[in-house]
């Protein structure tokens, strides 16, 4: 978190729904949908559909909640604005912001589509595989995890592999920001060829959003969200009792900024995601979105990620500030 606001945003959810109606009360009156709640520009990767090919879209649906349209489009446009301001994107902010609206209100008007980059969108394709995974390195740094102990969901994790009885191994793995302190276990095991496969178990949790309102009893949105969205369906994804368990694989993973290609069209990866944020909220009230967006004043977008931004910032000063 130290590493700047941008981190300090991915990590601290919790803390954008405190603050998220005081700086934007206008825009918290928005029509409300199922929605990401932690949306950010690295939360957007690939996995494979049923028939292999591999997708493009929302990561990580963790934060599920309903909440006004809005709130997703102001943070994903937010992260853009302090990458912007910390080097990793080479655009402007006003730029940024456009192109995210532009893909959002596009993608509403005409009911959404999802990226199937196997066959289309060769650009994004290329920007999407060109993290420089090696797959040795990928399942030699998930083998170094130490071996997990306890109370483990090992019936669960062997029911989603390949083969249910083949010998594994279940390691306790340690990974991301805003969800650090949720336990995650990963079966390692080998498919019919010997080669490598890993199923991970991730807890699942009521949204921060839940708390930072006080709800007394919090409903848990992720598999609502996943199935209203205009989405292709990773049949690895299952939901079951109080765990998501997902495929771990080189070419099924978030994708960072540092992943990307030196050489890119970043209007056109903003847009891309603008797009794939409305395909999230498409399962509710696309004419009231569709009427609200109509509505807002220009560079409303723009202003309210530049208000947002002056937030986290703050906040990560005063955190940095603290330690």
């Amino acid at each position: 978190m130290r590493e700047g606001a941008f981190v300090f945003l991915r990590a601290t959810f919790y803390r954008w729904m405190e603050v998220w109606a005081d700086r934007c009360p206008s825009l918290d009156e928005a029509p409300r949908v199922l929605g990401v709640g932690d949306l950010h520009l690295e939360n957007f990767g690939t996995w494979r559909d049923d028939a292999g090919r591999l997708i493009w879209g929302v990561n990580d649906v963790d934060e599920a909640c309903r909440l006004p349209y809005t709130l997703d489009i102001v943070r994903l446009a937010t992260s853009a604005l302090l990458a912007i301001r910390e080097g990793h994107l080479a655009t402007t902010g006003r730029s940024a912001c456009d192109a995210i609206l532009d893909g959002y209100s596009s993608s509403i008007d005409r009911g959404g589509r999802p990226f199937v980059i196997q066959e289309k969108h060769a650009w994004l394709r290329d920007a999407a595989l060109a993290r420089s995974v090696n797959p040795e390195r990928y399942w030699s740094k998930l083998r170094s995890f130490p071996p997990a102990t306890g109370d483990l969901p090992a019936k669960k994790l062997r029911a989603q592999l390949p083969d249910p009885k083949a010998p594994c191994t279940i390691i306790r793995r340690v990974a991301g920001l805003g969800s650090l302190g949720r336990q995650r276990f990963v079966a390692l095991a080998e498919d019919a060829h010997g080669l490598p496969v890993a199923r991970e178990a991730k807890a699942l949790l009521p949204s921060a959003a839940s708390w930072a309102r006080g709800e007394k009893h919090p409903k848990i949105h992720v598999e609502d969200l996943l199935r209203d969205a205009v989405r292709v369906r990773d049949p690895s994804f299952v939901v079951s009792g109080r765990w998501m368990i997902r495929r771990l694989a080189p070419d099924c993973a978030r994708i960072e900024l540092g992943d990307l290609p030196a050489a890119r069209d970043e209007l056109k990866l903003l847009r891309a995601m603008g797009w794939e944020a409305a395909n999230m909220h498409l399962g509710s009230k696309r004419r009231k979105i569709a009427k609200h967006l109509a509505l807002q004043e220009l560079r409303w977008l723009e202003h309210a990620a530049e208000e947002m931004a002056t937030a986290t910032t703050e906040d990560f000063r005063a955190w940095v500030a603290r330690r």
